[in-house]
């Protein structure tokens, strides 16, 4: 049995209840989070405060599935949103290519990662969480609803708006975002 499979114990200790949470979870927060930031080291800085709030409120985690998962994707969700806004006056975004350069044919995956990723990373928070989960990772929009504690058309509309900038960040070849979330 794997330790995701494992159920949480409601008589446990709060120590065992935070390491129960954190094998049943930890691996798939890590990949959401590394999804939404883009980097190994602020995915798991991410992961890490998650878990240090989900350890400073333990009574308020539910002590069941799917409630639990759901509590800590909305923290580290929300701790990506923070994460952007502190950053936004600091970060410089990424020039888009210019449309002049040609790409090699060994080149051109390369630039189309890095193009899809640039504008991944110019969509607000929730909705970069939103396709990241729905597309990347197949969950329905039912699921996601539930993880980030929304109603599915919500999720729905936030999906949909996305897809929308996608597409026209993608044709227009620019990653910049927008003022307005």
């Amino acid at each position: 049995m794997l330790a995701e499979d494992l159920p949480l114990t409601a008589t446990a200790t709060p120590e065992e209840r935070l390491e129960q949470l954190f094998a049943a979870h930890h691996r798939r927060l890590h990949r959401l989070a590394l999804r939404l930031l883009g980097d190994v080291e602020e995915a798991r800085d991410l992961v890490q405060e998650t878990f240090v709030r989900a350890a400073r409120a333990i009574g308020r985690v539910p002590g069941v599935e799917p409630g639990a998962e759901a509590w800590l994707v909305r923290v580290a969700v929300n701790l990506c949103r923070d994460r952007r806004r502190r950053q936004a006056v600091r970060r410089l975004h990424a020039a888009p290519l210019p449309p002049e350069v040609a790409a090699s044919d060994e080149e051109a995956p390369r630039i189309a990662r890095w193009t899809v990723r640039a504008a991944l990373r110019s969509l607000p928070p929730r909705r970069r969480a939103i396709v990241i989960l729905h597309e990347l990772e197949g969950r329905t929009t039912s699921e996601i609803a539930s993880l980030l504690g929304t109603r599915p058309v919500t999720v729905r509309w936030h999906l949909a708006i996305a897809r929308r900038e996608l597409a026209r960040r993608l044709l227009a070849g620019t990653t910049q975002p927008e003022t307005t979330p």
